[in-house]
């Protein structure tokens, strides 16, 4: 955790430049900022934030060996993560370390991280210690500026675990097909939303409530909104009940018991009954 150490400290003494001074210089490349409005600082910080923004929005050219998917970390938290009611990653730098339900233990940033590479991007979990890592950790850091402590703002908020699919497919045909293509397999910037290229069953995105809460508020992508919260449901109900990768050990997920009513798989905990 040292180099989180270093990052703390370096941002610190971003906020406390003189302006002018050159340790407040910033580079040309501030097409990104801070919640807070602060823009990427220079030196091998700002070089840091770059890179982890640049893995992030090319995920797959970035870390080919690490993605099996052809989707990127953008195609799900939108606006280089910092978009409202699109899984913005926002405010996740101090969110951790956390408990996570679905491994039962205590998480660091980097778990969370290798948890997407592993299930959204069906990939491969990059070491702690390697430089990709500490890139994305210090570009959440900084795109967490200004965002209180505790501020959920996540943009998936629970609702129905279940829709009828057959209606999800007139919906998919209809408001989502002209993109991701009539099979799902997406049309190149699209990402596919089934199939071996898309994320694999262990993803948070093939949970109906995740997917319906996304589409209700995300797309499609030029008319944002305008599905009703049925249409979403049951669009997000089609797409998740349509073939992808599997994930190995998904069995092992929630193993006190306590999946959630629209986990797409059954776990060697099971599920509590409601008391």
């Amino acid at each position: 955790m040292r180099y989180l150490l270093v990052l703390t400290v370096a941002v610190a003494a971003c906020d406390r430049a003189p302006h002018g001074s050159a340790s407040a210089a910033v580079t040309a490349d501030t097409s990104f900022r801070a919640p807070d409005g602060s823009a990427v600082p220079g030196g091998e910080l700002g070089r840091s934030i770059r890179r982890g923004h640049a893995i992030l929005a090319a995920t797959r050219d970035s870390l080919p060996s690490h993605v099996g998917s052809t989707l990127r970390c953008t195609s799900c938290h939108l606006g280089d993560g910092r978009q409202k009611d699109a899984i913005p990653l926002t405010g996740a730098y101090a969110r951790y370390p956390r408990y996570g339900a679905r491994a039962a233990a205590i998480q660091r940033i980097e778990d969370r991280i290798n948890d997407c590479l592993l299930r959204s991007l069906n990939g491969s979990a990059l070491a702690f210690d390697d430089p990709a890592m500490r890139d994305i950790v210090v570009y959440l850091a900084f795109i967490s500026r200004g965002v209180p402590v505790g501020d959920t703002g996540r943009g998936v908020p629970g609702g129905p675990a279940a829709g009828d699919a057959v209606a999800g497919a007139q919906v998919f045909r209809s408001h989502c097909a002209r993109c991701h293509g009539a099979e799902g397999a997406g049309i190149a910037p699209v990402p596919p939303l089934w199939g071996s290229r898309s994320f694999n069953i262990g993803a948070g995105m093939a949970r109906v409530r995740t997917a319906a809460a996304f589409i209700r508020h995300n797309m499609p992508l030029d008319r944002a909104g305008s599905l009703t919260d049925l249409d979403a449901l049951n669009v997000a109900a089609y797409v998740t009940s349509r073939p992808r990768p599997d994930f190995a050990g998904k069995e092992r997920d929630w193993p006190r018991g306590d999946a959630p009513p629209d986990a797409p798989y059954t776990t060697l905990g099971g599920r509590r009954s409601p008391q």
